[in-house]
């Protein structure tokens, strides 16, 4: 299947910036991306959309789990639901990021975002809301998503330049998990007080925010590459260009795998928090606020890196993460668990912005949106193969089985990709050398 044919105009410059005024220039340090004033609305809106997303994150899993009795399983397919259509529209969604202007989308995907939350909300507050209610809202939100995440990803070479993108990817990771402290523990005690349905009717409202900030953006300060004319062909056409570079094949193998197995916290931890431990709403949301505390820790230290990642700091991160999954799994108490989560919290935000990172520095600017869509494909996409599974092995094997699982598939697969890759390059290394011998 290819993209949508017309007739291919010609492809206008690159519209550059003017040299920022005084006070705005570049320099370094853990914040340096927010001298940008179109980045520091960007990131003002999305801690108010952010918090209001992981307040409904936490009120879809424990309304999942109250419709369904607590069945692990049900709680699996929701989540495969929501993920799913990344599997089909992120590649079209990258094709689209490189074609439109991508500040105007964003603003019509996520008032789509706040429609959904806006409709299952009132579904919920009235009483009306069931089980099979609850699974297609995650289908129809995971369509907006598969569209919404490549535009925002490579957006952000958009807001500061590439000399910035490793911090502002670090500052993005920051903002998320910032909101996914306060989100989660003010989702457990309005769960408790008032429902779950206010919380999703107070995430659609919190929306507001990230359109405001999108629409008050300079335009003329965006760093925008030469939009894309519409041709056949061009999914085919990103995927060649990543065939052709042997390392960013390997980083998004190791985003795949690592993602399907191990970053499912929406299936695993709800399970360990109900069912290992009996824990209520509010001890899901510590323990998913736990996570975010040691994500924002490492999103902290990300951010001062100056350099562009290698794919060594990726694969160290990846072989952490998976050990400190499996020690999570061996846990006796509540306590124990969730401060091996602070730390298992930070080991996933330095590889997730390790990779992300790569991946957008790696890509040249006419493709980076298939590129990330391939990109959010493989990280989200992988999901819906995962999170199945996990809810089944946590049905038949108990509440820890899936974070065992998870933490050694994702040791064994990292170093399985980081020994290919290894080979890979002192087989061309050799080969060189011989060529220049000969």
């Amino acid at each position: 299947m290819s993209a949508v044919v017309d007739t291919p105009g010609p492809t206008p410059p690159p519209a550059v910036p003017p040299p920022p005024p005084p006070g705005e220039q570049r320099r370094g340090g853990t914040f340096a991306s927010l001298r940008v004033p179109n980045y520091r609305l960007y990131a003002g809106g999305q801690v108010v959309s952010l918090v209001g997303t992981w307040m409904q994150r936490i009120a879809q899993d424990w309304l999942v789990l109250d419709l369904s009795h607590g069945n692990p399983t049900a709680l699996g397919i929701a989540t495969a639901l929501q993920f799913a259509p990344t599997l089909l529209l992120s590649l079209w969604g990258g094709v689209l990021a490189d074609r439109v202007d991508k500040r105007r989308t964003l603003i019509l995907l996520q008032a789509g975002m706040g429609l959904c939350a806006l409709v299952l909300g009132l579904a919920v507050v009235t009483g009306m809301a069931a089980l099979l209610q609850v699974y297609v809202f995650c289908l129809v939100l995971g369509c907006f998503s598969a569209l919404d995440m490549p535009m925002r990803q490579s957006f952000v070479s958009e807001l500061v330049g590439p000399d910035q993108v490793t911090n502002a990817v670090a500052l993005n990771s920051l903002t998320f998990n910032l909101a996914r402290i306060a989100g989660p523990a003010v989702a457990g005690v309005l769960i408790a007080a008032v429902g779950s349905g206010w919380v999703f009717l107070i995430n659609a409202a919190s929306f507001a925010g990230v359109i405001v900030a999108l629409a008050l953006m300079r335009p003329d300060r965006l760093f925008r590459a030469a939009r894309v004319s519409r041709a056949p062909g061009q999914v085919r056409e990103g995927l060649r260009y990543v065939r052709a570079r042997p390392e960013l094949i390997g980083v998004l193998a190791m985003v795949f795998l690592v993602s399907a197995f191990a970053i499912n916290f929406p299936v695993t931890i709800p399970v360990l928090a109900r069912n290992v431990f009996g824990g209520t709403a509010e001890s899901y949301g510590l323990m998913t606020t736990l996570i975010a505390v040691g994500s924002v820790v490492g999103a902290t230290l990300a951010a001062r890196r100056t350099a562009a990642p290698r794919v060594r700091v990726v694969v160290i991160a990846g072989i952490a993460f998976g050990l400190l999954l499996v020690v999570v799994s061996l846990m006796p108490t509540y306590a124990a668990a969730g401060a091996v989560l602070v730390v298992v919290g930070f080991s996933a935000l330095l590889f997730t912005t390790a990779a992300n990172s790569f991946v957008q520095l790696s890509a040249d600017p006419a493709v980076r949106g298939r590129v990330m869509g391939l990109y959010m494909l493989l990280f989200l996409g992988s999901t819906p193969l995962g999170a199945p599974l996990l809810g089944m092995v946590a049905e038949h094997w108990g509440g820890r089985a899936p974070l065992l699982l998870g933490g050694v598939l994702t040791v064994v697969s990292v170093v399985l990709v980081a020994v290919v890759l290894a080979v890979r390059g002192r087989s061309r290394a050799t080969r060189a050398k011989v060529e220049a011998c000969a």
